[in-house]
């Protein structure tokens, strides 16, 4: 699974690099389902835009080595795109039942649009995804309200309308859902007696009142004496999940963190090599994120702009009939952390058309920190997020 968690990480970080550019506050976004959805789009283009899609994906490198080889095997190493996300999302259904994880693929299609059987066989076999059609000629806005509904019933209802009122039109063919939910127990739960209201510093002269979560146990931890920062792993049940929180010292100091991260970095820092086990006093507030974008231009500015022109885009792998342009790209996400564990869910639509001993580590979440939730086996991270104000 190197290759898909590698890129994973590569798009996320690239990606939350773009959004705090134009969002301030807090960040909430799913990585792996973003990226699923562009694999989805991925196996429809060709040219160019197939191109960009696998730079943006961080493909690039394995791709441009193949084109010098030979295209047989530009191709395999596509399709090898394709597998680990085949493997990955069946490795998801997997987990126990300490958990609800689902991702959840889906096409809406035109029913008059031609669109290719070979495309659709791959969709569902790569991405057990199923094309459903719906009458974007006649019913725009009943096929917008079912989209909805679908989304809201693969996300526990958290995330409601991602696609607002006539946002879509007669001239829409094809949207492309991606949802992603996760509901979690703590390994170790936090004693809700434990929880007391704190101040949460938004920077040095302001905060906000949270109810703050608090235990001392045991915990994978790794000091960055270079940044002035810790990280503290929180495994859930049975550990196949677990949340990273990256802390700096200071409470101004995330942005300066940022700006010296890097995703090989994150990557081993997390490594369980890296990490040691340490009593630490962690001290984390109840968590209540939801977000919402539109990324077009993030992406553009990422460098997917073929998908968005109706001159460059290809998507000749996909239908019969004339080129597809993308419409939108939206994304939506939630996020919330109590005593007992976490829910989290997120949705990419894309539109064509205590007292301390000297042995204690001391973890107080009282100021904006990093974080980020992994499935430990696969090494791909579900959920990345900046918490900089309750």
């Amino acid at each position: 699974m190197d290759l898909l968690s590698t890129a994973n990480a590569h798009f996320g970080f690239n990606l939350f690099k773009e959004l705090k550019r134009i969002h301030d506050g807090n960040i909430l976004f799913s990585p792996v389902g973003m990226s699923t959805a562009i694999g989805m789009v991925f196996l429809g283009t060709g040219g160019a835009t197939a191109s960009q899609l696998q730079k943006v994906l961080h493909f690039e490198k394995d791709t441009e080595n193949s084109r010098i080889k030979g295209e047989e095997q530009k191709s395999e190493k596509t399709e090898e795109i394709h597998q680990q996300f085949q493997k990955f999302l069946t490795e998801i259904r997997k987990l126990p039942d300490d958990y609800e994880l689902y991702i959840a693929n889906r096409l809406f299609g035109e029913k008059t649009y031609l669109f290719l059987q070979k495309y659709l066989d791959y969709i569902e076999k790569y991405y057990h995804a199923s094309l459903e059609p719906v009458d974007f000629i006649n019913a725009a806005e009943q096929s917008r309200k079912k989209i909805n509904a679908w989304v809201e019933s693969q996300t526990n209802e958290k995330i409601k309308d991602p696609f607002s009122e006539n946002s879509l039109s007669s001239s829409t063919k094809l949207v492309l859902i991606n949802a992603i939910y996760l509901k979690g127990k703590w390994d170790r739960e936090f004693k809700k007696e434990n929880t007391k209201e704190e101040e949460f510093w938004l920077n040095k002269s302001t905060s906000k009142s949270v109810l703050m979560m608090a235990q001392y146990n045991s915990f994978s931890f790794v000091f960055l004496e270079d940044l002035q920062a810790k990280i503290v792993g929180i495994p859930y049940k049975n550990s196949d999940l677990s949340m990273f929180v990256l802390l700096p010292n200071d409470i101004d100091g995330l942005e300066k963190i940022i700006d010296k991260l890097t995703p090989e970095k994150l990557v081993e820092w997390t490594n369980p090599r890296q990490m040691e086990a340490r009593n630490v006093s962690l001290h984390l507030p109840r968590l209540e994120v939801e977000d919402s974008y539109d990324l077009e231009r993030v992406l553009v500015a990422m460098g997917l702009e073929d998908i968005f022109s109706q001159c460059e885009a290809d998507y000749l792998g996909t239908c019969l009939q004339s080129r597809l342009q993308a419409q939108k790209f939206l994304h939506r996400s939630f996020l919330e952390v109590t005593e007992d564990g976490t829910e989290a869910t997120a949705a990419t639509g894309m539109a064509f058309t205590v007292s301390l001993d000297s042995g204690c580590e001391y973890v107080h979440c009282n100021h904006p920190f990093l974080f980020f939730i992994r499935h430990n086996e696969s090494n791909n991270i579900l959920f990345f997020g900046r918490f900089s104000s309750p």
